[in-house]
């Protein structure tokens, strides 16, 4: 059973966000206030944190920003206010995997949810198929969900590890956005969705630079993205 932490100064929303989540066969605690939260996604005894932007005292945003000072790993699902794209930017900046928002439906949270633990909760492959996968000086680990770049470990989030998975899997061909958000977020490409671009910018920001200057991860305008084997 997956435990979930939501991070709300809502109590009425997050006492029936936690039921509905209970109901679905989560174990879900709510906390009002972004101080505990961060204590609390730091303690190592959730599966995912739900996090609400929008909070006096310590905002979404620098809690966001604390927890992944110390933890990279932990799936991070941020509630924003519907059309606020700058603070949607931002958390994934910062390394959310996702958004949804507000207000939400509890089926969508719980979508959502599920997709960004199907990607993370994956069963390890069998030993036939645990080969890591290789890209010019890129080298990818998908059972350990570990990464090399030129021979040291390249600290991602779990989205943009799964996105850089999809990218090198497929190393050569361009992807499409549409089948980056399938294969990594677990969803469909929503309009005017920003999520890919964004994680993108930062997994290319911890890449660098190839010695021609480019990144090894190129946009082709119109089509969708391509990890360029050296």
């Amino acid at each position: 059973m997956t435990r979930v932490l939501l991070v709300d100064d809502d109590l009425e929303l997050g006492e029936m966000l936690t039921e509905y989540l209970e109901r679905e066969g989560f174990e879900a605690t709510a906390v009002p206030d972004g101080e505990t939260g961060v204590h609390q996604a730091l303690s190592g005894e959730y599966g995912i944190l739900v996090l609400d932007v929008m909070m006096p005292g310590l905002n979404g945003i620098e809690a966001l920003r604390r927890i992944r000072a110390q933890d990279r790993r932990l799936p991070v699902l941020m509630l924003t206010a519907r059309g606020d794209d700058v603070d949607r930017i931002v958390g994934l900046e910062l390394g959310a995997d996702d958004y949804v928002p507000k207000p939400c439906s509890p089926r969508e949270l719980v979508a959502r949810i599920r997709a960004i633990l199907r990607r993370t909760q994956m069963p390890a492959p069998s030993t036939a198929s645990s080969a890591p996968l290789t890209a010019g000086a890129l080298t990818l680990w998908s059972e350990r969900r570990h990464v090399e770049w030129r021979g040291q470990p390249l600290e991602l989030t779990s989205t943009e590890f799964n996105l850089l998975e999809v990218l090198v899997r497929h190393a050569g061909r361009v992807v499409s956005k549409q089948e980056l958000s399938q294969q990594a977020l677990g969803r469909p490409l929503a309009r005017y969705d920003r999520s890919i671009d964004v994680h993108l910018s930062s997994i290319r920001h911890k890449l660098g630079l190839d010695d021609d200057g480019r990144s090894p991860i190129q946009t082709v305008r119109g089509l969708g993205y391509q990890f360029v084997r050296e």
